[in-house]
């Protein structure tokens, strides 16, 4: 099952996150939508998907990890990797249901005590010119985060590369939990610019805020699709703190204590039904609720 460690580790590293409870409050810009059954159900698949990211590389090249695997059947993998400890586990691989890529990564593991490192390594840098040409050196993200998706780029890129060949595919979705989310969303942005020619969509759970007001900035005006997904009370999506620079992309989706699942548009929207506006410090979140559930899957392999 995923750990809650990294959750401790923002505790302890961020306490002073309470002050956020006091940043001044912005406008909602647009209506907050419910989201329907069916449009819930969409997501499942990369629900799964990012669960099995906690998966070990050899099960998930084999495609025999047990109930994650097993709901998505018809998954073809390409290529798996990372050591749990300095390069998260990753797999690649193609869904023919869907007619596109998949690419997951995991999350922070509690018996991984490097990951939870870097979980608690704030420093905003550039993103790495040689994997993401032509960008600002303003878009400032998290050092561990991205530090970590380096570490596993070219082996992904190159494993896209050979399934989008191989599947006559266009689309790639990334998706993650937690650590494992920021690595995605970073991801997202590397195969698109690697990879114009394709359509790139980015669905990650429980994700913390990987970069600053620039890095959102430019996220959110690229082709890209972003959804970042939060379970009611979690704590992580507010970590680190706006009062230290880092802001999430727009694409949130906040899943209430009913269980009901909303649309939040705009970036770290304030509203009580979004989670800045719910949970305002982490004194009034819940690190349960981290894992799940996600329409009933709970996050972990």
């Amino acid at each position: 099952m995923a750990s809650s460690f990294p959750v401790q580790a923002f505790v302890a590293l961020l306490v002073i996150a309470m002050q956020a409870a006091a940043f001044p409050t912005t406008l909602k810009r647009q209506t907050i939508s419910v989201l329907s059954p069916s449009a819930i159900a969409v997501f499942k698949p990369y629900t799964h998907y990012a669960s099995t990211g906690y998966c070990k590389p050899a099960t998930t090249l084999a495609w025999n990890c047990g109930a994650n695997c097993e709901a998505n059947p018809s998954f073809l993998p390409i290529a798996s990797g990372g050591d749990g400890v300095l390069t998260q586990f990753w797999f690649v691989g193609f869904d023919p249901t869907l007619g596109e890529i998949i690419v997951s990564h995991q999350g922070t593991d509690v018996d991984k005590i490097i990951p939870a490192l870097e979980d608690a390594d704030i420093i905003p840098v550039p993103l790495d010119p040689k994997l993401f040409p032509g960008v600002s050196s303003e878009v400032l993200v998290h050092d561990g985060f991205s530090g970590s998706q380096k570490r596993s780029a070219s082996d992904v890129l190159a494993a896209v590369k050979t399934g989008l060949a191989k599947h006559s595919a266009t689309k790639i979705t990334v998706t993650g939990h937690s650590l494992g989310a920021a690595i995605a969303i970073f991801d997202a942005v590397f195969l698109h610019l690697q990879l114009p020619q394709t359509t790139v969509r980015f669905v990650g759970y429980g994700m913390p805020r990987a970069g600053n007001q620039a890095f959102a900035d430019f996220v959110d005006a690229l082709p890209i699709s972003v959804t970042h997904i939060n379970n009611q009370e979690d704590i992580v999506p507010i970590l680190p703190g706006r009062f230290l620079g880092f802001h999430h992309t727009s694409g949130e989706v906040h899943i209430q204590d009913s269980g009901e699942w909303v649309s939040c548009p705009g970036q770290d929207n304030t509203s009580k039904e979004c989670t800045v506006g719910d949970v305002p410090n982490i004194f009034e979140g819940d690190e349960s609720d981290h894992d799940g559930p996600y329409d009933g899957v709970k996050i972990g392999c």
